[in-house]
């Protein structure tokens, strides 16, 4: 009866051992598994973990376009808004909205005559070529010396009248580049310029107005137009531009992962310039050429062995290869 209660003891003895032993392979496995896939058996039994997938860009001086985004209207160049000569009653229209006139040409014909007394019609002239862009008035109104008949403009050649807010006017200047978008194209980007910077701030909105000019003619673009307008004002250059994503932020500090030659990362210290969609200048840490890791480097320490799934390659220099200048 001893004999069968040692053997029932040491049996549940090397149970228990086996139990824990799996355990233990268990739990290391996992943590294996949590720090980037399957370990490596090396030198001395070590587990030697595997390298981490990253993607990298190659840092080069870019330059950065600053710009500030406002909305528009699309205007003629040259516009004007046509009276009668004399007073009385609009007998007949020779236009209609979107009619094309010659400086010259007679729109409209007024009868001045009252009960009583009759006069012959008075003519009236487009004082400038053009096209009709606004309604005529009806025939059979009544109109004076002050009355606009109608509105001729040169929708062949058209202008965006836009207002840039006070904090930008240091940055305005003729010449400027734009980008206009409008709502009936919204996949459409056509081109402007600065001809013309207006003197003065209005007072009520503390903005600055600017008339751009088309640099070619757009057969979608139509007068009376709403656009949103991306003006261009500053360029900053002669720096390597890294997307913010790719920056580590340790105590106020910024650093970049840099691939060396052998796989291995480093960790920079930089000092980082200018802000422009997302993009950063690197003012100092990287230089022109060198592999920087944009994605994966939340896993990254500094020495750590990477594969550069974007197929960048890093420069060898003298440094790497252990020769001097």
């Amino acid at each position: 009866m001893a004999n069968k209660k040692t053997i029932t003891t040491w049996v549940i003895i090397i149970l228990v051992i086996a139990i824990t032993a799996i355990g233990i392979v268990v739990v290391n496995k996992s943590k294996d598994n949590k720090k980037g896939g399957m370990p490596m058996m090396g030198g001395g039994g070590r587990y030697v973990p595997s390298a981490i997938s990253v993607r990298t860009v190659v840092a080069e001086n870019s330059v950065l376009h600053d710009y500030v985004v406002t909305n528009g209207e699309i205007e003629t160049q040259k516009s004007i808004e046509v009276f009668p000569s004399i007073g009385g009653k609009v007998v007949e229209m020779k236009v209609s909205l979107g009619s094309p006139v010659k400086a010259g040409d007679v729109i409209a014909y007024i009868d001045p005559s009252e009960p009583g007394s009759y006069y012959a019609k008075s003519p009236v002239t487009a004082p400038i070529s053009g096209s009709i862009i606004t309604s005529p008035v009806k025939t059979g109104q009544k109109v004076s010396m002050s009355s606009v008949i109608t509105k001729i403009g040169d929708i062949e050649n058209l202008q965006v009248t836009a207002k840039i807010p006070e904090r930008y006017i240091g940055d305005l200047h003729i010449g400027q580049k734009a980008e206009v978008s409008l709502k009936a194209y919204p996949d459409d980007i056509f081109y402007a310029s600065v001809v013309r910077i207006s003197p003065v701030v209005d007072p009520a909105s503390r903005t600055k107005e600017i008339i751009l000019n088309f640099d070619k003619k757009y057969e979608k673009v139509n007068a009376g137009m709403f656009a949103k307008v991306k003006l261009f004002t500053l360029d900053y250059e002669g720096y390597p531009a890294i997307k913010q994503d790719a920056f580590v932020n340790n105590n106020d500090e910024y650093y970049l992962f840099v691939v060396k030659p052998d796989s291995k990362v480093e960790k920079r210290k930089v000092v980082r310039g200018k802000n422009v969609d997302g993009y950063y200048q690197v003012l100092d840490g990287v230089k022109p050429g060198e592999i920087v890791v944009v994605e994966g480097m939340l896993t990254l320490y500094e020495g750590a062995e990477v594969k550069d799934i974007s197929g960048n390659v890093a420069p060898v220099t003298p440094a790497d290869t252990g020769k001097k200048e």
